[in-house]
C-alpha cells in the first residue's frame, strides 16, 4: 500500500499545502513530508491526527475504492498490511463498504509502541493475546498481559500498547467502529 500517496491525495483534496497540514495537526512539515514520500512510517497515533485534520477517518483513508462484491472468507494473503515503526497490522474485510466492525491480526516486535500521545476514539475494542507480552495503558490503569490474557475497554478512554520484552507480542483484536 502506497501510504505517502494516499495521505498526499487526501492533504490536497482539502486544499492544504504540507505546512498547513502541519500547522493544523501540530505535526512537524519533515515529518509529513517524508511519510508524503514513503521513507519513514507514522505512528498510529501520528497519522490518526493528520486524517483528523483532513477530515478522514482511518477505515477511509485504507478502503479500497476500486472493490467489487464483498467477501466473506479471505486467505492470508489478501488481508492488507499496514506497518507502524514496529508494529504490523493485518485486517479482515478491509474492503467490505460499510463494516461496522474491524478485526486486526496486531503483532507487536520488541519496543513496539502505539506511541507517546494515546490513542482515544469512539467505541470499544477488545483482544486477546496469543504471543508474547503487551502493556497496555487505558487511562490511568496499566497491566501487562500475556499469552491467554485479553482486554476489552471503552476507546474513548486514551490508550497505548508497547512491547517491552524482547520477544514479538502477537493480538487478535476487534474495534467498533472501525479505525482503520
Amino acid at each position: 500500500m502506497d501510504l505517502g500517496s494516499r495521505l498526499k491525495a487526501a492533504r490536497k483534496n482539502k486544499g492544504l499545502s504540507q505546512r498547513q497540514l502541519a500547522r493544523l495537526s501540530g505535526v512537524n512539515n519533515g515529518t509529513i513530508s517524508l511519510i508524503e514520500q514513503n521513507k519513514i512510517s507514522p505512528t498510529v497515533a501520528i497519522l490518526k491526527r493528520l486524517l483528523d485534520t483532513v477530515s478522514k477517518s482511518l477505515g477511509e483513508f485504507f478502503d479500497d475504492p476500486e472493490s467489487a462484491q464483498p467477501e466473506r472468507f479471505f486467505s492470508a494473503a489478501e488481508l492488507p498490511e499496514f506497518e507502524s515503526g514496529d508494529i504490523v497490522f493485518r485486517q479482515v474485510g478491509a474492503k467490505i463498504p460499510g463494516r461496522k466492525l474491524q478485526i486486526l491480526r496486531e503483532r507487536y516486535f520488541p519496543n513496539g509502541d502505539t506511541g507517546k500521545t494515546m490513542l482515544s476514539h469512539d467505541g470499544e475494542e477488545g483482544g486477546i493475546i496469543l504471543l508474547g507480552e503487551i502493556e497496555i495503558t487505558v487511562g490511568d490503569e496499566v497491566a501487562v498481559l500475556g499469552e491467554g490474557d485479553a482486554y476489552y475497554f471503552n476507546s474513548t478512554i486514551p490508550h497505548r500498547f508497547r512491547n517491552l520484552g524482547n520477544v514479538e507480542c502477537e493480538i487478535v483484536s476487534a474495534c467498533t467502529p472501525p479505525t482503520f
